[in-house]
């Protein structure tokens, strides 16, 4: 039987990892054309598969870089991110192909989409289950959102996706506004009525016409009545009664949970 020396042992037994590793590292893709691995990658999406999407679009900006197919893999790439879970990586895939194309004709759709990355819309629909909604989240994100959607409506007013952008717009501040309520809520049934008012008068100045205004008034009237300031108290409950005459605040008290404030979403 044939001895062989350590060393050569030791050589063989590297030869074969690095070939074991070439293997397994082979670029499965590296015959394919452009428009192949692009079929490939909308087959992944198509089916849910956005962990195996990502790589393949990865692949095709590369193979086809400078031209429209690049851009298309770039924002299919953030698309296949954010569906799947990875909402950083695709706000920053969106803002890389926001600097790298600036006038390119899909711009709306990409603002879109970073707006849409930060809209958290099953909250809305799905928070009964949970018995929370959006306003009782951090708001840094409705926020992100919102200037998404801002300048989406204002470069592109004639854009396929600005209405369907103003419609979660509107969403979006009335959720910031009721967030303001909420956390006055917080305060005034702790006792800190000097917080809630400072938080009620804030969903009251800087939003307008929105649906938390009713309950902001309300807490207004009950914390000016807890600190004994019963001019501010009255006058509260006159801009209530005069601006929501139909209001059951006043007889019923704060609104319950199973009636949450975004039902017309």
């Amino acid at each position: 039987m044939p001895r062989f020396s350590p060393s050569l042992i030791s050589a063989l037994l590297a030869a074969g990892l690095l070939a074991a590793c070439a293997s397994s590292s082979e670029d499965k893709t590296a015959g394919w054309s452009t428009d192949k691995i692009y079929a490939e990658a909308r087959d992944e999406l198509n089916g849910g598969a956005y962990d195996k999407a990502v790589p393949l679009l990865e692949k095709l900006e590369g193979r086809a870089a400078g031209t429209p197919l690049a851009q298309q893999a770039q924002l299919e790439k953030a698309y296949a991110q954010y569906k799947g879970g990875e909402k950083a990586q695709a706000i920053a895939t969106l803002d890389r192909f926001m600097k790298l194309h600036p006038a390119s004709p899909a711009l709306d759709y990409a603002l879109y989409l970073k707006g849409l990355v930060n809209f958290n819309e099953n909250l809305g629909l799905f928070s009964w289950l949970s018995r929370q909604d959006l306003s009782e989240r951090d708001q840094k994100a409705a926020k992100d959102s919102f200037e998404s959607f801002r300048e989406l409506v204002t470069r592109f007013p004639e854009s396929r996706y600005t209405p369907d952008a103003r419609l979660r717009m509107t969403y979006i501040v009335n959720s910031l506004a009721q967030y303001e309520v909420h956390v006055a809520r917080y305060y005034y049934q702790r006792g800190a009525y000097v917080a809630a008012v400072s938080r009620a008068q804030s969903a009251i100045t800087d939003y307008k016409d929105v649906p938390a205004t009713e309950e902001a008034l309300y807490i207004l009237v009950r914390s000016y009545d807890a600190l004994g300031m019963t001019q501010l108290r009255d006058d509260a409950q006159r801009v209530l009664q005069a601006s929501y005459p139909n209001s059951s605040l006043l007889s019923t008290g704060f609104r319950a949970k199973d009636n949450p404030w975004w039902k017309f979403w």
